[in-house]
């Protein structure tokens, strides 16, 4: 029986790395506001609760504006969108900018979130996804991790501009040259993919066909259910590490310091995730990095020394940096790829919403409590049901196989 040629060529490369470059300006754009986040609260008033809200609105954004977006490719192509995500980003920190409560949560939820991060994550995740079939894993690893790109690349230097120039001068510059960079990038690099015309294995997936034994809306509802619960852990060190660092006495250059290492661990440990991916399958790896996840987060519990700290925030980047990509790669594998524009986004909507709640969350019990550990175990509590579901999902699909 013939093989069909593979869609992967040279130009699929340089479209994943303009793509993962793209990501990492736009995923820089609510680290503001995470890095800013005390003096954010200082000058606003309302506690700590409020400038978290924003973030939580910049994932929750981000994962509506996906789906929206992913609707406005079919119509507009990849290419448009990708530069309204630039210009909305600017948009979005300059009425951040402004100064007052309702702008900072308007600006970054719907100009950051829906029209920024939005039209720039799920849309450009699901668009790299076609552009591959055989090594499909570790190309969405790379262009998902523009985030820890992002968060490698600019703590350090949005904490320096902070302290020199204020949150608000730091907005307006970085959104001017983020924009600037990305609709530069989205007109001269992104065009129409080629379209895979098989699923995993080579198989390929007509619509309506029964997934994992079960009706394809039903399956990505639950696939979607365990993206939510690990993400809700997943949000809380990212959200608020520079925070608890100052609650323990460690200064914010060092909080800074010490979320860049996270972040970078977790790129680096992405790329191998996405390498075990293409050999293991996408749920067998959710569910590794979900096990990874669960110690990394006892590891905060474990240690409030600054270096012992650094050791474990190493350790957490490298432990739950797999999940997202493998999950897209499930999508990718079980339902047909004309379906990736809509079912792609609407999984990463589920799992921005747990970004947003689980940022929210840890703020809220901080607000309550007035200590991190509550949330923490919060986190674990939400990791132990998401692991139990995808056990479960893990035997539909063996049994599913077996009977093939």
């Amino acid at each position: 029986m013939a093989v069909a040629a593979s869609v992967e060529t040279r130009q699929s490369w340089v479209v994943a790395v303009t793509v993962v470059t793209m990501l990492s300006l736009a995923a820089g754009a609510p680290l503001t506001v995470v890095i800013g986040l005390v003096p954010i609260s200082e000058t606003l008033g309302g506690g700590r609760s409020l400038p978290a809200a924003a973030t939580s609105l910049a994932y929750l954004g981000s994962g509506v504006g996906g789906v929206i977006c992913g609707l406005l490719v079919a119509r507009l192509g990849q290419r448009a969108v990708g530069m309204l995500g630039g210009v909305a980003i600017l948009l979005g920190l300059a009425l951040a900018a402004l100064g007052q409560g309702w702008s900072l949560l308007l600006g970054i939820g719907i100009g950051v979130g829906v029209f920024g991060n939005g039209a720039l994550f799920a849309p450009m995740v699901a668009y790299v996804s076609l552009w591959f079939d055989r090594r499909r894993g570790t190309a969405l690893a790379l262009v998902s991790s523009g985030q820890y790109i992002a968060g490698f690349l600019w703590p350090f230097v949005f904490e320096r501009a902070i302290a020199a120039f204020g949150w608000r001068a730091t907005m307006l510059a970085y959104g001017a040259f983020a924009a600037s960079v990305i609709v530069t990038l989205a007109a001269r690099v992104l065009a129409p993919p080629p379209v895979p015309a098989a699923g995993a294995g080579g198989r390929p997936r007509v619509a309506g066909q029964r997934v994992l034994g079960m009706p394809p809306n039903l399956a990505l509802g639950l696939i979607a259910a365990c993206s939510f619960l690990c993400c809700v852990p997943m949000a809380m060190p990212a959200a608020h590490l520079v925070a608890f660092c100052g609650d323990l006495g460690i200064l914010p250059s060092r909080g800074a310091l010490m979320l860049s290492v996270l972040l970078f661990s977790a790129f680096l440990a992405r790329q191998f995730w996405g390498w075990l991916s293409d050999r293991i399958g996408g749920l067998p790896t959710v569910l590794a990095g979900s096990v990874a996840q669960v110690a990394g987060m006892l590891g905060f519990l474990a240690t409030q020394d600054e270096a012992g700290l650094f050791l474990v925030a190493a350790a957490y980047g490298l432990g739950f940096s797999g999940l997202i990509p493998s999950y897209v790669l499930t999508v990718r594998a079980l339902f047909p790829a004309s379906e990736a524009n809509w079912r792609v986004p609407l999984l990463l909507f589920t799992a921005l919403s747990g970004m947003a709640f689980g940022a929210w969350l840890a703020g809220a019990i901080y607000d309550a409590v007035g200590f991190y550990a509550a949330a923490w175990w919060a986190g674990i509590a939400a990791s132990l049901v998401q692991i139990t579901l995808v056990v479960f999902l893990l035997h539909r699909q063996r049994r599913e196989a077996a009977l093939a």
